[in-house]
């Protein structure tokens, strides 16, 4: 074939993989949700019935068609109908859809799934599969974008600026410190309790602190994304703000006192915001040791010049 994307019959797909692990993450959280939704219905819990119903449902389809694609890619002649085509393009962005919404609905605390009401996660295999399907959804996207329409994401964000994937990644773990500690106050601070006051007031510096990444990282995507670049002094500045406060945030937040004590959302996305802070801030030192180092030797490349005139 003449797609990219399309392969012949002496080789596989380069989603093949992909749909491979879809399927097997997909299996895994079918039946982890209906067990938990099992157990919510013999134990007389009260969560959302509609949310448990949408986690079966999408899980139930999202298994139905990772199935019948990984069978498909498994014979040469059905391979043809679904590889580099416009229906596999069509399935994975609407796989990517239904999996952002069941991510969504599983790993929150309100809806008794995959966590509890604290944020602690209660079903191992519910939320790291369901957090490994996300990504593999994405990933199929992105795979289908490159080998079909040669449209490198990955790429391309490296290309636009320098740290534009750092701070992008630094918004999405931003919004889920923000939701989740959000989350938290609305479940567990509704009602005064000293024994909470601590971890309420924890929970209150989460949300500020995930609003404040958010913002920063918004407004420099949006610089970049439009100039392809920020003021390099605006940059650092924000962050070092970022790292300060989430360096403050992970002993806040994350310790036994704290909000994001119990492994979960806010614990993992409270590490990943500061890692990836770090990491800016790093590779804004970098920048400015090289630009440092060109200058210098410019200066001395004018200046051995001059001697020799």
């Amino acid at each position: 074939m003449a797609d990219s994307g399309e392969v012949t019959g002496s080789s596989r797909s380069p989603r093949f993989a992909y749909w491979a692990a879809f399927l097997i993450f997909s299996t895994i959280t079918l039946g982890s949700v209906v067990e938990v939704v099992k157990d919510n219905k013999e134990s007389n819990t009260s969560y959302s019935k509609n949310n448990e119903r949408w986690s079966v449902a999408c899980s139930a389809i999202t298994f139905s068609i990772t199935a019948i694609v990984f069978i498909m890619h498994l014979h040469p002649i059905s391979s043809l109908l679904i590889e580099g085509t416009k229906i596999e393009g069509f399935l994975c962005v609407l796989l990517a859809a239904f999996w952002i919404a069941t991510v969504s609905i599983i790993t929150d605390a309100r809806y008794g799934l995959a966590v509890d009401d604290t944020g602690a996660v209660k079903n191992g295999n519910l939320y790291y599969f369901s957090w490994a399907g996300f990504v593999c959804s994405i990933l199929l996207v992105v795979s289908y974008l490159r080998h079909v329409f040669g449209v490198d994401v990955a790429g391309e964000i490296r290309t636009r600026s320098a740290r534009l994937t750092l701070w992008s990644a630094h918004l999405a773990c931003s919004l889920v410190v923000m939701g989740t500690s959000a989350n938290y106050f609305d479940n567990t601070c509704g009602v005064t309790d000293d024994e909470n006051k601590m971890k309420c007031g924890r929970a209150v510096y989460g949300i500020v602190l995930g609003a404040l990444g958010t913002l920063f990282a918004v407004a420099v995507v949006a610089m970049k994304v439009a100039t392809t670049k920020a003021p390099f002094l605006v940059e650092v500045g924000l962050s070092f703000i970022l790292v300060v406060m989430y360096c403050i945030g992970v002993a806040v937040i994350t310790s036994s006192d704290g909000p994001g004590a119990p492994l979960g959302n806010l614990y993992y996305f409270t590490w990943l915001a500061f890692l990836s802070s770090f990491m800016m801030i790093a590779s804004c030192f970098e920048d400015f040791n090289a630009a440092k180092a060109v200058n210098s030797q410019e200066i001395e490349n004018a200046q051995a010049s001059e001697s020799e005139a």
